[in-house]
């Protein structure tokens, strides 16, 4: 089973479609797009994405609903699950004097007068009305305490216009992503889960019309307490699976001067991660790079390697590698290229490829110490994490693995694998990923 997700972020319609093949050859079993809804057509920034003008059209600067009906073919023509970035918990901040109508006075004539190609961007529902009027909206201001659970979900991020709980909204999200399905959808990333309110959440996304679909949220934490306020409750609340961020903090502390390899054994058994059937897993997630409140979040460039190798080659959870084109290096010049076309860089490949072979074999520890980590994926994988500034030389028991040739998938390294007892050697910063020829 290929499950591994593509997080093409902020990449074109086009390109997206034009690179469907590619992206099944390597091996990603899903991928999740831009968010589609109306968007400035005008604005090149990544953020206007997550600012919906309208729920009834399909236009952004990445494309229009031609290009969106591409990608979803295109995808399923080689074998690839879609999924939609859904914002649900706010509308665009907007400068003009009626900012809480949806889509506003001005955008409503420009709908009339340009009817022939709205008409062809059209999701549903009968654009010479609005959407949502003020009384749609919460008007308790900004938060100000981020780990306030009533202003978490009554109050507004930063200015944008916070959606209210009532039935004209719910109504329009359950029509909005129906339409959605009905052009293919296989799942959808909810934005901002932890500011929905669970009466919401459930209303929304656990309504019929999502049976079958894959479902999961973005409920940013970095912390124990922020985890324990926002997340758990949302994991017991709600069907859904969640970005793993209590396993991303675990990397981080683990991959730090004082932690040990050993937390990653198996940090769900503690709770330093999410259970693996609700878990996606993530080494990055494009908030981390792209806000600057979250950059602390930030692994230093080897360990994110080597947590992306871990990730790849646990047993649990959906892994999803993210993918820019640069849009954080324009502030933090030393991001450029860390991030951009990272889906086809042949690490990322290797453990894609890494990934899918070993999908659903079971995890074994072989060796474990502070500083490295060694573990087998059934009887044919192999994957050694060496976080020290030395080699290592663990001796494992080669017991219930399959003696011959291996091949290291990240550098393309053959060993012979026999006897009783076998050496491995792994470099210092680094990580390995053998499987059985």
């Amino acid at each position: 089973m290929h499950d591994v997700i593509l997080h093409a972020f902020d990449w074109p319609y086009r390109e997206i479609s034009s690179n469907a093949a590619k992206i099944a050859e390597i091996g990603y079993g899903g991928v999740l797009i831009p968010p589609p809804l109306y968007s400035d057509p005008n604005g090149p920034e990544w953020w206007q994405r997550y600012q919906p003008k309208d729920y009834r059209v399909l236009r952004s600067h990445l494309g229009r609903k031609t290009g969106l009906r591409n990608v979803i073919k295109a995808l399923h023509k080689n074998g690839v699950m879609v999924y939609a970035d859904i914002v649900f918990n706010h509308m665009a901040n907007e400068s003009r004097p009626d900012r809480l109508n949806f889509p506003g006075r001005a955008e409503l004539e420009r709908y009339r007068k340009e009817r022939r190609q709205f008409s062809r961007d059209r999701l549903y529902g009968n654009l010479d009305e609005g959407l949502f009027s003020p009384w749609d909206f919460h008007a308790s201001g900004n938060i100000e305490n981020w780990l306030d659970e009533y202003q978490s979900t009554e109050y507004s991020l930063s200015g944008l216009p916070d959606l209210e709980l009532n039935e004209w909204v719910i109504g329009q999200q359950q029509a909005c992503l129906r339409a959605l399905n009905g052009l293919g959808f296989d799942g959808y990333r909810v934005d901002a889960v932890k500011h929905l309110p669970d009466e919401h959440i459930r209303r929304v996304f656990g309504t019929s019309d999502l049976a079958g679909k894959y479902l999961f949220g973005e409920a940013l934490t970095a912390n124990d307490n922020e985890e324990r306020v926002f997340l758990w409750p949302l994991l017991n609340e709600t069907g859904m699976s969640f970005y793993d961020f209590p396993l991303h903090e675990t990397l981080r502390r683990v991959f730090s001067p004082s932690g040990s390899m050993r937390e990653l054994i198996d940090p769900a058994a503690y709770g330093q991660a999410l259970p693996w059937q609700r878990s996606v897993t993530v080494a990055v997630t494009h908030d981390i790079p792209n806000n600057d409140g979250f950059r602390g979040q930030l692994l230093d460039r080897q360990d994110e390697f080597l947590a992306k190798v871990y990730i790849m080659g646990r047993d649990g959870g959906v892994p999803l590698v993210y993918s820019d084109h640069n849009e954080s290096a324009g502030k933090y010049p030393e991001d450029r290229d860390r991030w951009a076309n990272a889906w086809q860089r042949s690490d990322l490949k290797a453990m894609v490829a890494f990934h899918n072979a070993v999908h659903g074999q079971p995890q074994r520890t072989l060796f474990e110490d502070d500083g490295f980590l060694v573990f087998a994926r059934g009887y044919r994988g192999i994957v050694a994490i060496n976080k020290t500034g030395i080699w290592q030389h663990p001796n494992i028991s080669t017991f219930g693995l399959r003696h011959g040739p291996y091949r290291c998938m990240l550098h393309g390294h053959l060993m012979e694998l026999g006897g009783e007892i076998f050496t491995f050697g792994i470099p210092p910063r680094q990580a390995q990923l053998w499987l059985a020829e």
